[in-house]
């Protein structure tokens, strides 16, 4: 961070919020402390911090751990909901935008040398390169795991 090399003795560097400074309260300390040593404070306009103060200094710690648990609730909260929805069949990611009947025809007329890529496109209704991503410039279908055999 350039603003972070920039500060110098006797500067106060002013941040939005504790959590957009450091990931962790480690790293949070440890930045804050690594200012510090160079008679550099840190401000945060959210929490209403200023580190020039005692006080300001206390509540600097107890609202640098009260965000990272916070991370970690919202990561752990995140992590149960992707394994419930796993274990309820769901799998997560975008759709496919080309179903197997689809890779077949493009397979098709690609193979067929005379019509053009700009027709194989609009026939199946992608782009040329979703159309590359899914079939070789040669006709041969890449191996995606997804490619079912539906008439959407």
């Amino acid at each position: 961070m350039a603003a972070l090399e920039f500060c110098r003795q006797g500067d106060e560097l002013v941040v939005w919020k504790l959590d957009r400074f450091g990931r962790s309260l480690r790293e949070l300390i440890d930045l804050v402390n690594g200012l510090r040593e160079r008679r550099v404070e840190v401000v945060s306009l959210r929490e209403i911090i200023d580190t020039t103060t005692p006080g300001g200094k206390l509540v600097f710690h107890v609202f640098g751990a009260v965000a990272e648990f916070e991370r970690d609730l919202i990561l752990e909260r995140t992590m149960a909901g992707l394994e419930a929805a796993r274990a309820g069949g769901r799998k997560g990611g975008r759709k496919p935008v080309i179903d197997g009947k689809k890779i077949s025809l493009a397979s098709k007329l690609m193979r067929d040398r005379e019509t053009p890529i700009s027709e194989v496109c609009e026939a199946v209704g992608v782009s040329r390169a979703t159309l590359y991503r899914y079939v070789t410039p040669d006709g041969t279908p890449r191996g995606h795991a997804d490619q079912r055999q539906t008439s959407e």
